[in-house]
């Protein structure tokens, strides 16, 4: 079978110029607008990232943890990464009680043990009561001389 039609008419001649000319005119307008606006994008993207790159990563990381929420996990997922988490925590506690092995032990060393804290504080409670009751004692001691 052949196709026996005539259609020979120019974009733009008196056959284009009704709705269905309009309605592709329109379409090719749009088209062009939204290619040219996505390579706007593109080129605003790039000068963004030539300036900040630091920015572009962290909103790079955040838009990629965003879409890792709202995934749903597969099985496979989660029995591949199941032993990363496991050795991550057991990392991160191993970590903790290193650093407050050390740091009580600095402390000891230091002579702040909870002890010496505790007799500190006691002192200073102390001191501060007595400070309290001189204060007291002479503001009294005042008044009764004006009298």
């Amino acid at each position: 079978m052949t196709d026996n039609r005539q259609d020979t008419q120019a974009p733009g001649s008196s056959k284009d110029r009704g709705i269905g000319g309009n309605v592709r005119q329109k379409a090719v307008e749009a088209y062009d607008s939204a290619r040219d606006g996505v390579g706007q994008v593109g080129t605003r993207a790039s000068d963004a990232i030539d300036e900040a790159p630091l920015i572009a990563l962290a909103g790079g990381i955040a838009a990629g943890a965003l879409l890792a929420a709202l995934l749903p996990r597969t099985r496979a997922e989660t029995e591949l990464l199941r032993p990363v988490g496991n050795r991550l925590t057991d990392t991160a506690k191993a970590a903790a009680n290193a650093a407050k092995d050390a740091g009580s032990q600095r402390l000891r060393e230091l002579g702040l043990t909870q002890e010496a804290g505790k007799e500190t504080l006691r002192s200073i409670l102390n001191g501060a009561g007595d400070a309290a009751k001189a204060s007291a004692q002479a503001a009294a001691g005042t008044v009764k001389k004006r009298d």
